[in-house]
């Protein structure tokens, strides 16, 4: 315990700054660690947690390690995920084999290029919007976010049988998404409308590449979910953006707000 105290007040260092007040603590974890970081993340009254995407585990090619896989299930918490580099093979759903069959790769991303997401996380942020109440209360949180640099607000049509059908939902999202920008400009923070088609996780994790965005933020919970009633920790797509993104990946936790019936 007091090993890992001396290490963690050494990480603590980089840190310290005007304004920043840094705490440290080695808790015994008794063989659940996710648990152990909720508990801390309670008795600290912490609004965010900041986890690696992976530790020393054995099992290289996990693109999510078993710790952080837990805290996104069972957290209550904000959760940041952070990625320092990639296991070979990973990225958006599969960096080489997606990416590549789509004519968007001619590489893998290099470790030095997922280092300077580590350092500059705000640059450009990827926010994802099905215009869902939860997605909604993402742009709300944004705006209160200092430090941004620039937004790409994405929608993904999901669903149309015509190409009439197709362009239809995408006016619809650009007006939709139009309407946001000018929301977000009055708090003086720029943003771009973006649409695509096909499957939303891929989508997302695509355009993240092809935009270079440094962070995507999104909803724990989305308009598919609700729809379905899976309303718990972490939703489908929000957990499969998490373990496919090759990037770092903020999770809001919102919880969606239900009308009651007159």
């Amino acid at each position: 315990m007091e090993i890992a105290e001396k290490k963690l007040a050494e990480e603590a260092k980089y840190f310290t700054k005007p304004g920043v007040n840094v705490k440290v603590r080695a808790v015994a974890s008794e063989g659940n660690i996710p648990a152990a970081i909720q508990k801390v993340a309670d008795e600290e009254k912490a609004q965010l947690v900041i986890i690696g995407a992976r530790g020393n585990s054995l099992i290289q090619r996990m693109s999510l390690g078993s710790v952080a896989r837990d805290v996104l299930f069972f957290g209550d918490n904000h959760l940041l995920i952070m990625r320092y580099k990639m296991p070979e093979g990973f990225g958006p759903v599969g960096l080489k084999n997606f990416l590549a069959s789509h004519g968007a790769l001619d590489k893998p991303i290099e470790p030095q290029e997922l280092e300077k997401f580590c350092a500059t996380p705000l640059a450009k942020v990827l926010v994802p919007m099905d215009f869902s109440q939860p997605s909604e209360a993402v742009i709300s949180f944004i705006k209160s976010m200092k430090n941004i640099g620039e937004i790409q607000l994405l929608h993904v049509i999901s669903e149309g049988e015509t190409k009439e059908a197709i362009d239809k939902s995408a006016k619809a999202a650009f007006d939709r998404l139009y309407g946001i920008i000018q929301d977000l400009a009055k708090a003086g923070l720029k943003a771009t409308p973006l649409v695509g088609v096909g499957d939303t996780v891929e989508q997302i994790c695509s355009t993240a590449y092809v935009e270079n965005v440094s962070l995507i933020v999104i909803s724990s919970v989305g308009k598919d979910d609700l729809e379905r009633g899976r309303i718990g920790k972490i939703g489908f797509s929000a957990y499969d953006v998490a373990i496919s993104a090759d990037r770092p990946v903020l999770i809001l936790r919102m919880k969606p707000v239900f009308e009651i019936p007159a």
